[in-house]
């Protein structure tokens, strides 16, 4: 009886069509658009996605954009692979591109090369092409975030009525375009503090997805400070059951804190789940163990590996240089790191340590004897003690085909060849490493850290450590001020920092994120004569839709 009265309303009610318009001029801008807008092409529910269907990975792309068309739009579609004439096709290979024997003569792809991809729209539908997969993902992102957000209301429901009482037909059109477009740096990252405050991994993979969507490739993990250590080393099993636990957190910066029992730890399964979900959406996760400082949370279990002086506490407590169970240590935990992590880059932290307890300890004195290190006049004994044990650490790494990164203090003892600066105590650090050839990420915090406000008045806003990074400054980098051409290269790309003292929930997380994201996006992936801050202003209210659809929160307000 159902069925029956459902197919009388449909003859009877009325039919209303839903239509919107694609806006190509996303976030981040491609390179270069070309469009008609005279002419459009519909897609409507019952339309096709085609695709290699033996090809899994370009399976798994077609499916995203099949799921999130219909996330923002409620428009179906169909499956249909190796169908010429669907209304969306995939595939691979760039029009221009050298084939056959004479490909292989040519210059290797860049990484960034290798993200190239095209989209053209015309009366066909649309066709979306690329040299490799991850180029496919993007133009997949670039084709969300051109889509309108389609109010629920306005779709049809699962019995074909509206709220309404009316059907309504949703249909996009997609002005004819032709889309070229590939990244400017081939580094693109993002970071998160999970040792400050522990997130689950349910929210990993959404922080995960939102840097899928603003073509970041890189997730930086902080994985272990004084405050909690939250990677399970099975050969040290008290790690992280002992070291991942506090028992009190700060509430803000006056220095109040609670009485609340605080931790928890990622297993190794649970990171090879997380490496198999960000690999999925072309995003390799750098895994941190930051030493010789910021461990408190291992001394604590291992209190043997700190030097034995007197009056050094709380924060100046580091690794012993001298002690050779440091290294022993150091390389269990960094090989069983490897064994999970297939990242190129590990990075070793190396920020922030205090060579007060080294000056006066004995056995980092003998080290430094035992070592011959001398006064060179730029740095100091203890630096270079520091120094000795990145080496060894590179060494170790490089053995298993990694690359070292450190913060932008690994170059005060000389840096270790072959290690990656990432420079946030502003942009010297990176400008020295490049000219001494060594490769950098910027991250400056006068532009990159966002866990600083974001508004003047700190009243309107959740808690944060500090500072003042507005939407506008986040924009106005660019990295490669101040670096003569020939050292440009060296400069790998860049990333934003997320530390968590005062961020303690996921929501939390994605306002200090998000809009700033959007603008550091720009600076990762258009060149300095595409970006326009009042263009881009004009262009954010569409993400933030989706923001509003997907549940992720984010600032409303802009400075």
């Amino acid at each position: 009886m159902k069925k029956i009265i459902i197919v009388l309303l449909a003859i009877c009610l009325p039919v209303s069509l839903w239509a919107q318009t694609a806006d190509y001029r996303v976030i981040p801008l491609p390179k270069n658009v070309s469009t008609d807008t005279a002419r459009v092409f519909r897609l409507s529910t019952g339309m096709g996605i085609a695709y290699d269907a033996a090809d899994a990975e370009m399976t798994r792309n077609a499916q995203f954009l099949r799921e999130w068309i219909e996330e923002l739009t409620g428009i179906q579609l169909q499956m249909t692979p190796d169908d010429k004439k669907a209304a969306i096709r995939l595939a691979l290979g760039l029009p221009g591109d050298k084939k056959g024997r004479k490909a292989k003569k040519a210059a290797p792809l860049t990484p960034q090369q290798q993200e190239a991809y095209t989209i053209a729209v015309d009366d066909n539908g649309i066709a979306i092409a690329a040299r490799k997969h991850v180029g496919l993902f993007r133009a997949a992102q670039t084709l969300r975030k051109a889509l309108p957000v389609v109010p629920p209301q306005k779709r049809v429901s699962e019995k074909g009525l509206t709220d309404g009482g009316a059907f309504h037909k949703v249909e996009i059109a997609f002005p004819f375009a032709t889309i070229q477009d590939e990244p400017r740096f081939e580094y693109r990252g993002a970071h998160l503090d999970c040792s400050r405050h522990f997130f689950k991994v349910a929210f990993i993979k959404k922080y995960l997805d939102a840097l899928a969507l603003h073509g970041c490739n890189q997730f930086h993990w902080h994985l272990t400070d004084n405050e909690g250590w939250r990677f399970e080393v099975k050969a040290l099993p008290d790690l992280a059951e002992k070291g991942g636990w506090r028992e009190c957190s700060p509430l803000r910066r006056a220095g109040l804190w609670d009485d609340v029992p605080y931790g928890g730890y990622y297993t190794q399964e649970e990171c090879r789940e997380l490496i198999r979900y960000a690999e999925e959406r072309y995003i390799n996760i750098v895994p941190e163990i930051d030493m010789p400082a910021h461990i408190q949370s291992a001394l604590k279990v291992y209190p043997n590996l700190r030097c034995d002086v007197q009056n050094v506490r709380g924060s100046d407590q580091v690794l012993c240089g001298g002690n050779p169970e440091t290294m022993d240590f150091l390389k269990t935990v960094f090989s069983e790191l490897c064994d999970v992590f297939p990242s190129p880059f590990i990075h070793i932290g190396g920020d922030e340590c205090p060579k007060g307890g080294w000056q006066r300890c004995p056995k980092c004195q003998a080290k430094i004897k035992e070592l011959g290190l001398k006064d060179d006049g730029k740095h100091s004994l203890e630096n270079q003690l520091q120094t000795w044990m990145n080496r060894e650490l590179a060494s170790f790494l490089k053995e298993r085909g990694r690359d070292m990164i450190g913060w932008d203090e690994i170059l005060e003892g000389g840096l270790t060849e072959g290690g990656l600066v990432m420079s946030w105590r502003g942009t010297k650090g990176g400008i020295e490493a490049a000219r001494q050839h060594h490769h950098v990420i910027m991250t400056p915090t006068d532009f990159c850290y966002f866990d600083y406000y974001q508004l003047k008045d700190h009243d309107r806003q959740p808690n944060a450590i500090g500072y003042y990074l507005p939407l506008t400054k986040v924009y106005s980098f660019e990295p490669l001020d101040g670096i003569p051409e020939e050292e440009q290269k060296y400069i790998l790309g860049v990333q934003c920092n997320l530390w968590t003292e005062f961020i303690g929930y996921p929501q939390h997380v994605y306002y200090m994120l998000l809009p700033r994201l959007d603008a550091l996006s720009e600076v990762q992936w258009c060149r300095p004569d595409q970006k326009d801050f009042e263009d881009f202003k004009a262009r954010l209210p569409r993400l933030k839709q989706l923001y509003d659809r997907i549940g992720v929160n984010y600032c409303r307000d802009m400075e």
